[in-house]
């Protein structure tokens, strides 16, 4: 089942206070992999084919980072497993939007 997380990226140690040249290549990983996402002020959602997905996903987001001369990063994950039906974030949203 379909799995959605929010992955917050904070490269650690970079040459500017700003990061988003860093933020970018984290969006480029989810286009080349395919993956339907949202970004957020704070975060970026992302649909996983599978909780199994996971690790994968962020190897590649980090070694991708690392190529830019990022030698720490720290990323915060939260993840929804939902078991009983199948979901994706468009549901999310409509179900508290007025």
């Amino acid at each position: 089942m379909p799995v959605i997380v929010e992955i917050a990226v904070d490269p650690i140690g970079t040459s500017s206070p700003s990061v988003g040249d860093y933020i970018r290549k984290v969006v480029e990983v989810l286009k080349k992999r395919g993956l339907k996402h949202w970004i957020g002020p704070m975060g970026t959602s992302v649909e996983l084919p599978s909780l199994k997905e996971l690790g994968d996903l962020l190897q590649d987001i980090h070694d991708e980072l690392n190529k830019l001369g990022v030698m720490r990063i720290v990323t915060a994950v939260r993840v929804d497993d939902r078991r009983d039906k199948e979901i994706d974030m468009e549901y999310k949203v409509r179900r508290v939007s007025f």
